[in-house]
C-alpha cells in the first residue's frame, strides 16, 4: 500500500465500540499513547476491527491548531 500522507502511526487495536452508524476505534500507538478515531460502522465491519489486529492509524489535516490556557 502507498499513500501520500507522510503522518502514519502503526499499532494495535485496544478498544473497538460499534453503534448502529458510527463505530469508535482506539489504537495504541506506542506505550500509553492512543489515537481514538470515529469512523462508519459500515468501514469497521469490512475491516474486520477487533481488539489485538494491526491497524494503521493515517493523519492528513488541513490546519493544526495550537491553544494554550
Amino acid at each position: 500500500m502507498k499513500i501520500s500522507a507522510r503522518n502514519v502511526f502503526t499499532g494495535t487495536v485496544r478498544k473497538v465500540v460499534r453503534g448502529p452508524v458510527s463505530t469508535e476505534v482506539t489504537i495504541r500507538i506506542a506505550k500509553g499513547i492512543d489515537m481514538v478515531s470515529v469512523i462508519t460502522t459500515h468501514s469497521a465491519k469490512r475491516l474486520k476491527l477487533k481488539k489485538g489486529l494491526r491497524a494503521h492509524a493515517l493523519v492528513k489535516a488541513d490546519s493544526v491548531l495550537v491553544a494554550v490556557d
